[in-house]
């Protein structure tokens, strides 16, 4: 029985190779952003209110017009089928139990067709640019005849980044096998198992259609790996706002002039992001770009953020302090690795029971109630 996120990513790394483990959850260079990404939240101290009536707080929670069940969501995580066979539909499928949004990446095992059709019209998708504009703007074609009723842009990604747990691992996409890669994976067997019973590397659907019929897995990841790390200027922006008829959303900004200019371009929110830590190593959290993007946008535009949630009280937290909204990666990541579709419920309900005993400390009846007042 797993109380805690934390609790879940031990399962979750006992389950996986070295290798795979340290890719989830490896940063960038020295990991000052990755770490920084956790610790922000806990330099914030939350004020206890009493005697109000406060028992069972409302976690309803109004974004682009449509009402989710909690304060958060489940942010795009790729290949997560690598690490846990059917893992996107485990994810999807536990967003919907509790209503809440399933971004899913574009570089996802089943295409975002597959996924779509599973519950048309709920989940969100994730687009990463191709260095062939024609590619992308493909892509976001298809996912607009799916169904998807929001587009997530990731725009943080134009450069590879020095991540050097992999490179210490010998780890690269596409994927190298050899003895050190063979015997990480003998020595965690159940991962092992379920890899070879599934066919060995999964393809990844959604790039599968740029390449010829029956392509290996590996040349398919191959050609993904080409086409990555593209610059995705304003008007790419333009040319995605242009093709997207529902709510678009751009991932990966923190300066508030770059979130104006994408409002401006047309995008209808953002989700602030450091990629996790993954990509500049020295970048600012998300928490503290906060309020800056806030002041400079107003209150009214929908300011989402995602990077260090562990902890209910760290979804209070980034809502006290101006977001509309929250998303988890690699909390919710670990819960599915650890324990497939029961696992990835685990996550959700684990960060939804803390986040209503913070409620119910502070005195907070609804999470639109959380204000700069509930910090100390």
């Amino acid at each position: 029985m797993s109380h805690s996120i934390a609790d879940l990513e031990q399962r979750a790394r006992r389950y996986l190779p070295r290798v795979l483990y340290d890719w989830i959850a490896g940063g960038a260079e020295d990991e000052i952003g990755l770490r920084s990404s956790t610790r922000i939240y806990t330099e914030h101290r939350l004020v206890p209110r009493y005697g109000r009536a406060v028992t069972t707080p409302n976690l309803a929670t109004r974004l682009f017009g449509r009402t989710y069940g909690r304060p958060f969501g489940i942010a795009p995580t790729g290949y997560t089928g690598l690490c846990r066979p059917g893992g996107e539909s485990m994810l999807r499928a536990a967003a919907a139990r509790v209503d809440i949004p399933y971004v899913l990446s574009g570089v996802s095992v089943p295409s975002l067709e597959a996924i779509a059709a599973e519950e048309p019209g709920r989940s969100w998708f994730q687009v990463y640019p191709a260095r062939d504009h024609a590619i992308t703007l493909d892509i976001v074609r298809r996912a607009r005849d799916a169904g998807y009723a929001t587009l997530v842009v990731t725009m943080d990604m134009p450069k590879e980044a020095k991540r050097e747990r992999d490179w210490r691992n010998g780890f690269s996409l596409p994927l190298r096998f050899n003895l050190q890669r063979l015997v990480d994976g003998m020595t965690h067997p159940a991962w092992a198992l379920r890899f070879l019973a599934t066919g060995g590397l999964p393809t990844l659907g959604t790039w599968q259609a740029y390449l010829p019929a029956g392509t290996a897995p590996m040349e398919v990841l191959r050609f993904h790996t080409e086409q990555g790390y593209p610059v995705v200027t304003w008007e790419h922006l333009a040319d995605f706002r242009a093709l997207w008829p529902g709510q678009m959303v751009v991932k990966g900004l923190l300066h508030p002039d770059d979130v104006a200019t994408a409002l401006r371009i047309g995008a209808d929110g953002v989700i602030l992001s450091n990629h996790g830590g993954r990509q500049l190593d020295r970048a600012p959290t998300t928490l503290e770009m906060l309020p800056r993007v806030r002041e400079k946008v107003g209150p009214t535009v929908p300011i989402m953020l995602d990077g260090g949630i562990r902890r209910g009280s760290d979804i209070a937290i980034a809502l006290a302090l101006g977001a509309d909204f929250v998303f988890c990666g690699r909390a919710i990541l670990w819960g599915v690795i650890a324990d497939a579709r029961a696992g990835a419920d685990q996550a959700i309900d684990i960060l939804t029971d803390e986040l209503v005993r913070v409620m119910c400390q502070t005195g907070t009846d609804s999470v639109r109630a959380f204000t700069r007042d509930s910090l100390l």
